[in-house]
């Protein structure tokens, strides 16, 4: 039975790293671990232009630890008014990475988003031709339609017309939770991406929801029933290329979560890597857990895979992190209800 486990430096490809105190006290979190992360824009206000980018960036590098190696790979959040000169440049720069849809309501400090898809075409137009990613929210907002169900109509009511219209512009699925997504996204040409995130690959909506509501499993997308989280396990672990660890880390204080009206969101980031190594062995898998946190990612984003390296050490079982202490309030760490055996060393 493997005891270590020796990989390049994982990269996030879905991170909320908030501003402020949170951002103070979340970022390291991340940075000791990964190397790089997609860094979400849905800040109050987002991120639109490429001057807020830049102003959010310097505030991330400011915030970095002494000695810490990470690289934020920042985003625009997509408006109804978003210029796409200044997209089309910013990412030229290097400035961006990527830009992000949000459909408007569809998750946290997303009332900015779009609701017309067709009043953001020609910004997709030019994201295609220059080679701008779309990151994808993936969810309709209409209320008739089932909050289970909201992934799956907008793979077809949303998605594929977009990708139709627009050919070559390269789309990332952000934190897919179904059957109907592992499937479209297998289906797709080389422009087509997904990530997955950690929670997904480990809860289904009855950690959610048996034996009381637990608001610290609640996210959107929501997560969906045993069967699809079996298919995130099957596509993740079994070495398709297009498929990444995104872990939509998504830090809220204890008390935002705990209350009457609980905001959607998992803080994971202190534990991804054990926890993929868990679910990666679990699924007899181990020799792919690198391919899907650390090379398929910059592949599809046309970057360099990273050279440093870390190492997982199987052990006595992982103790879940106390709250983080924030200076807003505390953050719970994400707890995936089971034993995690496996621990992160840096080599």
């Amino acid at each position: 039975m493997t005891q270590t486990l020796t990989l390049r430096r994982p990269d996030d490809w879905h991170l909320h790293l908030r501003d402020g105190a949170m951002l103070k006290a979340v970022l390291p979190e991340t940075a000791r671990d990964f190397a790089r992360a997609i860094i979400m824009p849905n800040l109050v206000p987002p991120v639109v232009t490429s001057d807020d980018a830049r102003a959010y960036r310097e505030r991330i590098l400011a915030a970095l630890p002494e000695g810490a190696d990470f690289t934020p790979l920042m985003t625009l959040y997509l408006t109804e008014a978003t210029d796409p000169a200044d997209v089309v440049a910013a990412h030229a720069s290097g400035l961006i990475t990527a830009v992000k849809l949000y459909p408007a309501g569809a998750t946290t400090n997303s009332a900015s988003g779009v609701r017309d898809m067709d009043k953001v075409q020609h910004v997709f137009e030019a994201m295609a031709e220059d080679g701008v990613p779309l990151c994808v929210h993936g969810e309709v907002t209409r209320p008739e339609i089932d909050i289970f169900d909201r992934e799956a109509v907008f793979i077809d009511e949303v998605l594929d017309p977009i990708r139709r219209r627009t050919p070559g512009l390269k789309v990332i699925m952000e934190h897919i939770t179904t059957a109907d997504a592992c499937a479209y996204v297998k289906a797709g040409d080389s422009t087509l991406g997904a990530t997955i995130t950690t929670h997904h690959l480990m809860i289904n909506r009855n950690h959610i929801l048996v034996g009381g509501v637990k608001p610290h499993y609640y996210c959107l997308p929501v997560a969906k029933r045993e069967s699809h989280r079996e298919a995130l396990v099957e596509l993740a672990t079994s070495g398709f290329d297009r498929v990444f660890l995104g872990t939509d880390s998504a830090p809220h204080t204890q008390a935002n979560k705990e209350c009457a009206c609980g905001c959607a969101g998992v803080f994971s980031a202190s534990v991804t890597m054990p926890c993929l190594a868990q679910v990666f062995e679990d699924a007899g898998a181990l020799e792919r857990l690198e391919a899907f946190a650390s090379l398929n990612g910059p592949a599809f984003y046309g970057l360099p895979a990273n050279e440093a390296r870390i190492t997982l050490r199987k052990g006595a079982p992982l103790d879940i992190p106390a709250p983080l202490e924030t200076g807003e309030g505390p953050v719970i760490v994400f707890d995936p209800g089971r034993p995690v055996t496996w621990h992160v060393g840096h080599a």
